[in-house]
Protein backbone atom coordinates (compact mmCIF):
# COMPACT_ATOMS: atom_id res chain seq x y z
CA UNK A 1 0.00 0.00 0.00
CA UNK A 2 1.27 3.31 -1.13
CA UNK A 3 1.05 5.71 1.30
CA UNK A 4 0.64 8.56 -1.79
CA UNK A 5 -2.23 6.61 -3.32
CA UNK A 6 -4.16 6.62 -0.36
CA UNK A 7 -3.55 9.93 0.14
CA UNK A 8 -5.01 10.44 -3.57
CA UNK A 9 -7.79 8.31 -2.84
CA UNK A 10 -8.93 10.25 0.23
CA UNK A 11 -8.19 13.50 -1.31
CA UNK A 12 -10.69 12.46 -4.39
CA UNK A 13 -13.89 11.97 -1.96
CA UNK A 14 -12.57 15.15 0.19
CA UNK A 15 -13.47 16.72 -3.06
CA UNK A 16 -16.43 15.31 -3.39
CA UNK A 17 -17.66 15.95 -0.03
CA UNK A 18 -16.84 20.04 -0.84
CA UNK A 19 -18.65 19.33 -4.05
CA UNK A 20 -21.85 18.28 -2.23
CA UNK A 21 -21.36 21.11 0.50
CA UNK A 22 -20.72 24.08 -2.05
CA UNK A 23 -23.41 22.49 -4.15
CA UNK A 24 -26.30 22.42 -1.15
CA UNK A 25 -25.00 25.64 0.30
CA UNK A 26 -26.23 27.30 -2.86
CA UNK A 27 -29.27 25.26 -3.05
CA UNK A 28 -30.38 26.21 0.58
CA UNK A 29 -30.01 29.79 -0.57
CA UNK A 30 -32.18 29.74 -3.71
CA UNK A 31 -35.17 27.85 -2.42
CA UNK A 32 -37.92 29.62 0.40
CA UNK A 33 -39.09 25.93 0.97
CA UNK A 34 -38.14 25.52 4.87
CA UNK A 35 -38.50 21.52 3.97
CA UNK A 36 -35.72 21.84 1.33
CA UNK A 37 -33.57 24.25 3.44
CA UNK A 38 -33.32 21.72 6.65
CA UNK A 39 -32.92 18.33 4.06
CA UNK A 40 -30.14 20.67 2.45
CA UNK A 41 -28.25 21.24 5.70
CA UNK A 42 -28.76 17.53 6.89
CA UNK A 43 -26.96 16.76 4.06
CA UNK A 44 -23.92 19.45 4.11
CA UNK A 45 -24.16 18.01 7.92
CA UNK A 46 -23.46 14.96 6.36
CA UNK A 47 -20.61 15.90 3.85
CA UNK A 48 -19.00 18.19 7.05
CA UNK A 49 -18.49 15.05 8.92
CA UNK A 50 -17.35 12.77 5.91
CA UNK A 51 -14.76 15.47 5.03
CA UNK A 52 -13.29 15.96 8.82
CA UNK A 53 -12.88 12.37 8.96
CA UNK A 54 -11.51 12.07 5.56
CA UNK A 55 -9.19 14.96 6.36
CA UNK A 56 -7.94 13.48 9.66
CA UNK A 57 -7.13 10.34 7.92
CA UNK A 58 -4.81 12.59 4.81
CA UNK A 59 -3.31 14.22 8.38
CA UNK A 60 -2.18 11.41 9.76
CA UNK A 61 -0.61 9.75 6.37
CA UNK A 62 1.23 12.52 6.24
CA UNK A 63 -0.68 14.55 3.40
CA UNK A 64 -2.19 17.91 2.48
CA UNK A 65 -6.22 17.43 2.63
CA UNK A 66 -8.01 18.90 -0.85
CA UNK A 67 -9.34 22.32 -0.21
CA UNK A 68 -11.40 22.75 -3.62
CA UNK A 69 -14.11 21.22 -5.51
CA UNK A 70 -14.22 19.85 -8.92
CA UNK A 71 -17.11 21.99 -10.33
CA UNK A 72 -16.11 20.46 -13.41
CA UNK A 73 -18.22 17.82 -15.59
CA UNK A 74 -20.92 16.10 -13.85
CA UNK A 75 -21.17 18.31 -10.39
CA UNK A 76 -20.76 21.26 -12.23
CA UNK A 77 -24.07 20.35 -14.18
CA UNK A 78 -26.36 19.08 -11.57
CA UNK A 79 -25.87 22.23 -9.13
CA UNK A 80 -26.26 24.33 -12.82
CA UNK A 81 -29.77 22.40 -12.85
CA UNK A 82 -30.59 22.45 -9.40
CA UNK A 83 -29.99 26.25 -9.58
CA UNK A 84 -32.39 26.11 -12.82
CA UNK A 85 -35.08 24.40 -11.22
CA UNK A 86 -34.91 26.40 -7.85
CA UNK A 87 -35.92 29.34 -9.99
CA UNK A 88 -38.35 28.38 -11.39
CA UNK A 89 -39.80 26.53 -8.13
CA UNK A 90 -40.00 22.92 -9.72
CA UNK A 91 -39.94 20.85 -6.72
CA UNK A 92 -39.88 17.71 -8.60
CA UNK A 93 -36.95 19.04 -11.38
CA UNK A 94 -35.53 19.81 -7.54
CA UNK A 95 -35.55 16.65 -6.64
CA UNK A 96 -34.31 14.99 -9.33
CA UNK A 97 -31.14 17.45 -9.95
CA UNK A 98 -30.29 16.47 -6.43
CA UNK A 99 -31.01 13.00 -6.52
CA UNK A 100 -28.34 12.97 -9.43
CA UNK A 101 -26.07 15.01 -7.80
CA UNK A 102 -26.58 12.25 -4.94
CA UNK A 103 -25.52 9.21 -7.72
CA UNK A 104 -22.55 11.00 -8.69
CA UNK A 105 -21.37 11.17 -5.08
CA UNK A 106 -22.73 7.22 -4.62
CA UNK A 107 -21.00 5.98 -7.60
CA UNK A 108 -17.94 7.58 -6.78
CA UNK A 109 -17.70 6.25 -3.03
CA UNK A 110 -18.68 2.59 -5.30
CA UNK A 111 -15.97 3.09 -7.97
CA UNK A 112 -13.13 4.28 -5.14
CA UNK A 113 -14.22 1.55 -2.68
CA UNK A 114 -14.19 -1.45 -5.93
CA UNK A 115 -10.99 0.36 -7.62
CA UNK A 116 -8.42 1.19 -4.63
CA UNK A 117 -8.86 -1.53 -2.11
CA UNK A 118 -5.15 -2.38 -2.50
CA UNK A 119 -4.33 1.48 -1.87
CA UNK A 120 -6.58 1.39 1.35
CA UNK A 121 -6.10 0.01 4.96
CA UNK A 122 -9.13 -2.33 6.59
CA UNK A 123 -9.75 1.01 8.69
CA UNK A 124 -9.53 3.47 5.67
CA UNK A 125 -12.12 0.58 3.75
CA UNK A 126 -14.40 0.10 7.00
CA UNK A 127 -14.86 4.25 6.96
CA UNK A 128 -15.31 4.80 3.41
CA UNK A 129 -18.27 2.11 3.14
CA UNK A 130 -20.01 3.93 6.89
CA UNK A 131 -19.11 7.14 4.79
CA UNK A 132 -20.71 5.54 2.01
CA UNK A 133 -24.14 4.62 3.66
CA UNK A 134 -24.79 7.94 5.13
CA UNK A 135 -24.71 9.49 1.79
CA UNK A 136 -26.57 6.43 -0.01
CA UNK A 137 -28.88 6.91 2.97
CA UNK A 138 -28.98 11.00 1.75
CA UNK A 139 -29.47 9.84 -1.33
CA UNK A 140 -32.64 7.69 -0.86
CA UNK A 141 -33.88 10.02 1.32
CA UNK A 142 -34.40 12.81 -2.02
CA UNK A 143 -35.52 9.73 -4.03
CA UNK A 144 -38.30 9.20 -1.82
CA UNK A 145 -39.25 12.77 -1.65
CA UNK A 146 -39.14 12.71 -5.52
CA UNK A 147 -41.52 9.40 -5.99
CA UNK A 148 -43.83 10.76 -3.25
CA UNK A 149 -44.39 13.55 -5.69
CA UNK A 150 -44.89 11.69 -8.94
CA UNK A 151 -47.29 9.59 -6.97
CA UNK A 152 -49.39 12.77 -5.45
CA UNK A 153 -49.76 13.81 -9.46
CA UNK A 154 -50.56 10.51 -10.46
Amino acid sequence: MEKEKTIDVLNSLITINNDRIEGYETASKETEEQDLKTLFAQFILTSQKCKRELVNEVTKLGGQPSEGTKNTGKFFRVWMDVKAALTGKDRKMILESCEYGEDVAVNTYNKTLRDNSTDLSAEHQTLLNAQQSLIKADHDRVKSMRDSLVVQHS
